[in-house]
């Protein structure tokens, strides 16, 4: 993660909740310990957000406003109901617009780069997924992910083709659908499990940096061997637990 990255992560961050626990989170904030730019970054950020709340916590509904509004509408003052309303409009619309740009600093890439996408698709498989469809048979698989919107006209590198295929999932990125595509290596799988190799496919325009080469790359992405490549339109990630050879034999 570099610290664009961390930013990206960052920006959702609130101090003494759950975010902490977050592994993106913990790696930003790891990151932000032993890089200087990084921490005078946060601490601006946290500062800004601290006083942003701070003055809505200020803002309080004047005493009695809803009997000078009744009031005034029956001694017919309507103009003057109607500028106190639109005066209430012109102050919020200024506080949404504050927010909005301390909440996406222009200064922040995107949240759609290859290595967010990775990590997350990494968190996926194996954070516990529901399978749509528990099948073995790739043309069911195909025929669901149409259907459901996702891609479904995906190439498998012929070592892929003849891997036993248990199911398939849809999931979403940034707006587009992605499919989850999950196999069985032949290794004892954990309890509960019903794959050890999941292949993601989506549209290569989803990801700001996808790869333009159809060579796969490989990286290790959390406890995942994964690889990477693009081929058409669609952008392919594949992930195995093991070494460079264990996914290479699939590739």
């Amino acid at each position: 993660m570099n610290v664009n990255e961390a930013k990206i992560v960052l920006l959702r961050y609130r101090p003494e909740t759950a975010d902490a626990e977050d592994p993106l989170v913990a790696e930003a904030l790891a990151l932000a310990k032993s890089d200087p730019e990084l921490a005078r970054w946060l601490a601006a950020h946290l500062a800004q957000q601290e006083g942003l709340r701070a003055k809505f916590k200020q803002i309080a509904p004047p005493a009695g406003l809803k009997e000078q509004i009744i009031s005034e509408h029956r001694a017919s003052r309507q103009r003057a109901m109607a500028r106190l309303l639109w005066a209430s409009v012109a102050v919020l619309l200024l506080l949404l617009g504050t927010l909005a740009v301390l909440w996406h600093p222009r200064s922040v890439p995107a949240e759609n780069t290859l290595a967010i996408y990775q990590k997350q698709m990494v968190r996926v498989a194996l954070g516990g997924y529901a399978m749509d469809l528990l099948t073995n048979d790739l043309a069911s698989i195909r025929t669901h992910l149409a259907r459901s919107g996702a891609p479904a006209d995906f190439s498998l590198p012929p070592p892929l083709q003849h891997t036993v295929v248990t199911g398939c999932a849809v999931r979403e990125w940034q707006g587009a659908n992605i499919s989850l595509v999950c196999f069985r290596t032949g290794k004892p799988l954990p309890p509960g499990s019903a794959s050890d190799l999941w292949l993601f496919v989506v549209d290569r325009t989803a990801v700001t940096n996808a790869p333009a080469a159809a060579s796969p790359q490989l990286a290790r992405v959390n406890r995942l061997m994964t690889a990477t490549w693009t081929d058409g339109n669609q952008l392919y990630f594949l992930g195995v637990s093991g070494q460079e050879a264990d996914i290479k034999k699939y590739l």
